[in-house]
């Protein structure tokens, strides 16, 4: 009889509030159409529900190197010119596949958080599985954003589960290649990296069957490179063979699992055709073997349908079915025309992965793996600190005062504006088209309004400056008045010691 798991849920109110851009596919608003859609399910009954810690600059350098880390968190649409020879180095900015948005680096440091938190409690044996929907930007680089990403979560969340755990397994069901992990454990045998995903003329061009790792992680990076089309059966005909065998011989004691959903049929970037069940079959296969098992988010582009795999998916690691028909939320009608839960892959869609080729990289890969010479073994060290213990926060001091109060939604930094609810369809009320419509009508007049403005503000202008310059004098005169007060405090501390023939130290 199998004991039942402990779940985890990690969620932040604010990370589907922050917003990429118009046109852009990366949408964090799908993050609140799935735990609306946990909600509404009432699967949050048998969670254990976490609102994260915000991760440290500090804890991001643990893997992101320090001038990358302070650039993501200075910069921002009103100071992009003033970092725009680090904007290119750093490859953010207009024209790349990573805009520079508002909380851009709160954003970060959010799911980041989540991530962190649910490895700390695996570590300490707190959960058995731990869930954060809003991780798995596995393209981040060390000293570079990649793909949507700016931070790499499941680099930081491994390297915290390693200081308890020996072997690490990664698996990767995105449809994009995970390189940014892999290329962090490349070369060493303590992580070993399994990714599935569409290989050839496709973002990012790596995860060739032949990149096995070096050093000592030769053999320890798995790649299993598939082509478009491929269809549920197909699917599971080569990733449990391949698991099962990576198990037998890694023995990891940990697992990270990326979830991303452009594997799915239907996805706008995606080219794979998943069901729902296909691709939590995956799930549910990791889960059967009982390890502690770190579960993220990832890809994903048409949001209803991440919502729906990975509601679906919580539904699995918690061994509770659930109906196919969606029960009303706040965003029921981005459901529509069926209001259900499952997906129907495409008929006619050709599936370009046939038996042969997928028993040959089958048969490939294990071949490799049977060069591992038993699991690696790890010396014996000290265990460092987890990195969330006495860094209580503002933010969770102001929770814990005030338990009943919800978060004020953001405004400055990414708030959704009411237009760009639009984001989630695909028709003439997809925001994406309107912007662009009413963008052509700005630009026609533009040059009308900057002949207008350029004598009006100056006046405005210097008042302003002037304010700011009386209001600078006013808190310095403020802050040498305080040091003074401080300065008599203590000398009358001083004098009431030496009379009372001793010190208090502590205050």
């Amino acid at each position: 009889m199998s004991t039942k798991k402990r779940v985890s849920y990690f969620y932040d109110y604010e990370v589907g509030l922050y917003y990429y851009g118009p046109g852009h596919p990366m949408k964090p608003h799908r993050m609140r159409m799935t735990h609306e859609l946990i909600l509404a399910y009432g699967l949050y009954r048998k969670l254990e529900v976490y609102r994260p810690r915000l991760c440290s600059g500090h804890q991001l350098t643990r893997f992101h190197s320090e001038d990358y880390i302070d650039f993501l968190a200075k910069v921002s649409p009103e100071t992009m010119k003033q970092f725009s020879g680090q904007m290119a180095k750093f490859n953010v900015g207009e024209f790349t596949d990573c805009p520079v948005f508002n909380g851009m680096y709160e954003f970060c440091q959010t799911y980041t958080g989540a991530s962190l938190d649910g490895a700390v409690k695996l570590n300490n044996g707190i959960t058995d599985i731990a869930i954060n929907w809003s991780g798995g930007l596995h393209h981040a680089k060390k000293s570079e954003a990649s793909g949507f990403c700016y931070v790499n979560d499941i680099v930081l969340a491994i390297l915290e589960l390693a200081k308890y755990h020996p072997r690490i397994l990664y698996i990767d069901i995105d449809i994009h290649h995970g390189d940014g992990v892999e290329e962090a454990f490349y070369t060493t045998d303590r992580v070993m990296t399994v990714s599935f995903h569409k290989y050839g003329d496709f973002f990012p061009g790596t995860g060739d069957i032949r990149d096995v790792g070096a050093k000592s992680g030769k053999y320890y990076s798995v790649n299993v490179p598939l082509q478009e089309g491929i269809d549920d059966q197909s699917y599971e005909s080569i990733f449990k063979p391949v698991m099962s065998k990576v198990m037998e011989i890694y023995r990891p004691t940990a697992v990270v699992l990326q979830c991303g959903a452009d594997s799915l049929t239907g996805d706008r970037i995606g080219r794979f055709n998943l069901s729902l069940k296909g691709h939590a079959s995956c799930v549910e296969y990791v889960k059967g073997f009982g390890l502690p098992t770190l579960v993220l988010g990832g890809g994903g582009y048409t949001v209803r349908n991440v919502a729906r795999c990975w509601t679906y998916e919580t539904s699995v690691l918690l061994d509770t079915p659930i109906s196919n028909d969606i029960p009303f939320n706040d965003f029921y009608e981005y459901y529509s025309p069926d209001y259900k839960l499952h997906l129907t892959p495409v008929k006619n869609m050709d599936n370009q992965n046939n038996t042969e080729t997928l028993q040959a990289i089958t048969s490939r890969i294990l071949q490799a793996l049977k060069c591992i010479q038993g699991a690696p073994a790890v010396q014996m060290i000290t265990t460092p600190p987890d990195w969330s213990i006495g860094s209580t926060s503002v933010q969770e001091v102001e929770d814990d005062t005030r338990p009943d109060t919800r978060p004020e939604p953001l405004t400055k930094y990414g708030s959704l504006s009411p237009l760009a609810s639009g984001e989630l369809y695909e028709n003439d009320r997809d925001i994406d088209q309107i912007v662009e419509r009413e963008g052509e009508g700005e630009r026609e007049g533009e040059g009308e309004r900057e002949g207008e403005g350029e004598g009006e503000g100056e006046g405005e202008g210097e008042g302003e400056i002037e304010k700011e310059g009386e209001k600078e004098r006013a808190d310095d005169t403020n802050e040498e008045k305080e040091k003074e007060k401080e300065e008599k405090i203590e000398r009358k501390r001083e004098k009431e010691g030496v009379e009372g023939g001793e010190m208090d130290v502590e205050e």
